[in-house]
């Protein structure tokens, strides 16, 4: 198939702009072991079509190169506002539900069905196979007819359409339209159509494309990742989560309770779509179910076979035989899977981070990100040392307050306070002895 040239283009510079090679092929791999209609569910606001339309459509035309064929659910909801208010009829809502009447319905179907088109045609102009998929999936009954009118709530999803277009290697475009069995149309929130469709599908990605690329915190930063497991009951006690994030966060933690622990939410901006979906660092939110960190004192009830695994795989080296026997843990903290681990020993009466292991495909999770906010939590100052050039160090840049370089060993810490502590962890990661083998 002839490739235009500014499809091309539009690879080269989503590839040269993402992560390395090696983060992507091992991603491209984990996609195309998966079934077809259980890689991802992306779900695009209105404002998203109607703001981003191009880098939308690059990124799912990228998709559809590299062999893999996402399922597209669209909104509608501002282009609805702006034709329904043309057309003199005033919005009302109730619990943030679309009152919808027959006047009002008339418009949205020709509204979605417009919207669904203008994003199919996109997608055709670059060579790039898409279904219009208007109606027929979603079989739904009245919510609740006197409060919101013609407003639908899903009963059953027929996944016939959507299975044909996957058959032929085709991007299903659906909108959240649904209708009665005698084929009475209703309006469906489009949010509640993504999670209808994603509990029936059990897809390995959720991605939520918005405007804002993302959940934003207290200081209007971008959370980078959320494990449900650890973070969710302390976020929701956040005084600066408003209400509609605070409905997106239970929302997604409800859809990730029914599906595998391997699936995940992305909430991201369509540009940003395959950065999203190939690197470690990714770009917007992911929220994953996540794992437990468990916290041991000792090596008691700690697995040591698989701890020594864990660290051996994670840093392609060979632990000394008799590690565990000369390492007097002061903490040790472990996710539940013994994916990522982070080993705390005492010196000097200050806490030193010897260790900390994340497994390749946890990295891309958020989990080690995971288990040093428990740490952080438990442990006010600590030190460390890391070898120049290890890519996590980065990370260790933001986290700590201060650094030293050293010929071999970059030293961290934060939490510490005076001249001479600092020169007495300085001193102690320049003898300290090596504990993995080249």
């Amino acid at each position: 198939m002839e490739t235009h040239k500014h499809t091309r283009k539009t690879i080269v510079r989503l590839l040269s702009s993402m992560g390395s090679a090696k983060e992507i092929q091992q991603y491209l791999k984990r996609f195309s072991q998966i079934d077809a209609k259980r890689f991802a569910v992306v779900k695009v606001g209105g404002a998203v079509l109607r703001d981003e339309l191009a880098d939308l459509t690059s990124s799912l035309t990228f998709l559809q190169q590299v062999g893999l064929t996402p399922i597209v659910l669209h909104g509608a909801g501002p282009q609805l506002d702006e034709e329904l208010s043309a057309a003199g009829i005033e919005k009302q809502t109730v619990n943030g539900l679309r009152v919808t009447s027959p006047q009002a319905l008339a418009i949205l179907r020709k509204v979605f069905q417009q919207q669904n088109l203008k994003l199919v045609e996109a997608l055709q102009t670059m060579d790039t196979r898409a279904t219009s998929v208007p109606s027929g999936v979603f079989t739904s009954s009245y919510l609740d007819r006197d409060t919101y009118g013609l407003v639908g709530k899903v009963q059953s999803i027929n996944l016939a359409p959507i299975e044909a277009s996957l058959r032929a290697g085709s991007i299903p475009v659906i909108a959240s339209l649904g209708e009665t069995e005698e084929g009475q149309i209703l309006n469906i929130n489009a949010d509640f159509a993504a999670n209808e469709l994603v509990r029936v599908l059990q897809p390995y990605k959720i991605v939520f494309l918005t405007g804002t690329g993302g959940l934003l915190d207290g200081e209007g930063q971008l959370i980078d990742s959320i494990n449900l497991s650890t973070e969710y009951e302390h976020l929701m006690a956040q005084p600066w989560l408003n209400g509609g994030m605070r409905l997106k966060l239970e929302q997604i933690a409800d859809l990730l309770a029914n599906l595998p622990l391997t699936s995940s939410v992305s909430i991201t901006r369509p540009s940003e779509l395959a950065k999203e979906l190939f690197t470690h660092k990714g770009s917007g939110t992911l929220v994953r179910r996540g794992e437990k960190v468990l916290t041991f004192n000792s090596w008691d009830g700690i697995d040591l076979v698989r701890m020594r695994t864990l660290i051996e795989s994670s840093f392609g080296r060979t632990l000394v035989a008799d590690y565990f026997e000369r390492t007097q843990p002061r903490h040790v903290y472990v996710s539940e899977n013994y994916r990522a681990a982070m080993i705390l020993t005492e010196e000097d009466g200050l806490a030193y981070l010897d260790k900390f292991a994340v497994l390749d495909d946890a990295q891309g999770e958020g989990l080690g990100r995971a288990v040093w906010l428990v740490m952080r939590e438990q442990n006010p100052q600590l030190f460390w040392r890391s070898r120049a050039g290890n890519p996590v160090n980065p990370f260790y840049d933001a986290e700590c307050d201060g650094s030293l370089k050293q010929p071999r060993w970059k030293v961290y810490w934060y939490g510490m306070d005076g001249f001479d502590t600092i020169a007495r962890c300085v001193a102690h990661c320049a003898t300290r002895q090596p504990t993995l083998v080249d």
